[in-house]
């Protein structure tokens, strides 16, 4: 089976994204130095560009949860491999993912994240892949809706494959 990279959305269209979301979270986060929560790996990219836009105090933090198992479909099964360490009661947390696709993972992370009591609680993605959704989820902050595709690049893998392109690609899989 051979592979083929489509570009998606270049990296000058990942830029402006990436900026114009920074100014809405700018607007409503200025003065309450939030956690901004990376979910891992996939967002390590995106979270880094994002937070060098941000021009007020914060904090970061990281999660790692996987439903993946190195498959391009969800196992339905989420585990949080790693979990933030920042005390988060009482405090307005933006939560940083690349993709909400089925929404399983999400909703399970938010549900960890309410019980934790803070003052606010948003989300903020890249991409949604609302077509797949299985769970419903409210994002707050959205770069992109994009099409029922495997993505891959800006942090997003297959298989821990491709995290390094500069610009976010479909699969394209031929016999």
């Amino acid at each position: 089976m051979m592979t083929k990279l489509e570009v998606l959305f270049t990296r000058n269209e990942i830029e402006a994204a990436v900026r114009r979301l920074a100014d809405e979270i700018s607007s409503d986060y200025r003065d309450k130095n939030p956690i901004v929560l990376g979910v891992l790996k996939g967002s390590f990219i995106f979270l880094a560009d994002l937070i060098r836009l941000l021009d007020f105090p914060l904090e970061v933090d990281f999660v790692t949860l996987s439903s993946y198992k190195e498959q391009t479909e969800s196992c339905g099964e989420v585990s949080m491999d790693r979990c933030f360490t920042s005390d988060l009661k009482g405090r307005h947390i933006l939560v940083v993912e690349d993709i909400v696709d089925t929404g399983l993972t999400l909703h399970f992370l938010i549900d960890h994240l309410r019980a934790e009591s803070p003052a606010s609680l948003r989300l903020c993605a890249l991409l949604d892949k609302s077509s797949r959704r299985k769970i419903p989820v409210h994002i707050d902050y959205l770069g992109f809706t994009i099409p029922d595709r495997f993505v891959v690049g800006y942090g997003t893998d297959c298989a821990e494959k491709y995290r390094n392109l500069p610009d976010i690609r479909y699969l394209e899989k031929n016999v």
